[in-house]
């Protein structure tokens, strides 16, 4: 389980083959790696889901394998009114393409992969043991990391100089950096707290799974939303992806292109999660500030949980934050779909009414 979507497990994976399941959407979220939050945001899994089953069939027109199977539908009937047989065996519908899919969908069925145990001491995380155990049949322990453009405050700045990434600057530029060519990076994905590698670590943790292999997938990936995001009218700021390795090929798998995984810009408003993040920074500063510490203070510590050393706890949001939340994810997966899949405003109002907040 995730802090904002759960697993339905149908058939464990093994060594050698792949199992079956799904990914089940909630409408919790989670800012600042804190896990689940103290409320909700209503249709936030349905729109999370649908924008991502929407860009694996777009990865699956360009030919990049996922482990993407379809969404679950609510099983249907005949014209007669007899139940129409499921054409695939989960537990609560059909497995069906979007836009068969009769209501925004919650549920996404995928192929299962191995997660082994990542043991570790303290901060010293043992990959050997995790590879031992993985085969060649595993999810990637790594998100990959790609850029379109390096606003003020991302961490690209404090970790590295302009010249590092090729760039015609001496310093970081006070303004958005836009990027001709997207710059892809490696962080950790089991470890407590994320962080960023270089390229030889990444490609030792990756285990089997090729490192420029891995790299290719992510531009592809951000070439595929990038392109699909200018026809909504969005700029493609950044986003991420996690791959699986399976019969010596890698696959994306997780989700990808949704407003939690990628940030997104409309007329230079946040449409993602980041929204929520600042909002944050601005109304909770002192929890925000006690995360910091308390992640700092693990670090020096040399242990992993940094959440049991915070002494503040989130407060919930203001119901006209959480409808304004709702709108935006909403809005913004019709308008990135196509499609009118939710009853909502148009993004410009929904961005508007964010931006007065």
């Amino acid at each position: 389980m995730t802090s904002v979507k759960e697993f339905r497990v149908e058939r464990e994976p093994t060594a050698t083959t792949l199992g079956r399941g799904a990914f089940v959407f909630t409408d919790d979220y989670s800012v600042f790696d804190w896990g689940k939050m103290p409320d909700e945001i209503p249709d936030k899994g349905a729109s999370l889901c649908s924008m991502g089953a929407f860009n694996f069939e777009l990865l699956a027109d360009e030919g990049v394998p996922t482990h993407y199977r379809g969404v679950v539908s609510e099983a249907r009937s005949a014209s007669d009114g007899r139940a129409v047989e499921p054409r695939d065996d989960p537990e609560s519908g059909e497995v069906v393409p979007l836009a068969e899919a009769a209501e925004p969908p919650t549920e996404m069925a995928i192929d299962l992969t191995q997660v082994p145990e990542l043991p570790h001491e303290g901060r010293a995380y043992d990959y050997e043991a995790f590879h031992a155990a993985a085969g060649d049949n595993y999810l990637v322990p790594l998100e990959i990391v790609f850029r379109n453009s390096v606003p003020v405050g991302s961490s690209l700045r404090s970790r590295t100089d302009p010249a590092d990434h090729g760039l015609d600057f001496a310093e970081w530029p006070e303004g958005v950096v836009q990027l001709e060519e997207p710059i892809v990076e490696f962080s950790t994905k089991f470890e407590e707290s994320d962080r960023y590698l270089d390229r030889e670590e990444a490609d030792r943790i990756a285990g089997l799974a090729d490192i420029d292999e891995l790299e290719g997938v992510a531009r592809e990936v951000n070439r595929v939303v990038t392109e699909r995001a200018a026809e909504a009218d969005l700029v493609h700021e950044d986003g991420k992806i996690e791959c699986l390795y399976v019969d010596g090929e890698v696959r994306v798998a997780d989700v990808v292109g949704t407003f939690d995984e990628n940030r997104f810009t409309f007329h230079g408003q946040q449409v993602s999660k980041e929204f929520v993040r600042q909002y944050h920074k601005r109304t909770q500063p002192e929890w925000v500030e006690a995360v910091e510490a308390a992640k700092a203070e693990a670090k020096d510590r040399d242990v992993a949980d940094w959440k049991s050393l915070c002494e503040e706890a989130p407060e919930p949001l203001a119901d006209e934050v959480v409808r304004a939340a709702r709108d935006l994810y909403a809005a913004g997966t019709n308008a990135y779909v196509g499609r009118e899949l939710f009853d909502a405003p148009s993004l410009e109002d929904a961005v508007a009414a964010v931006r007065d907040l």
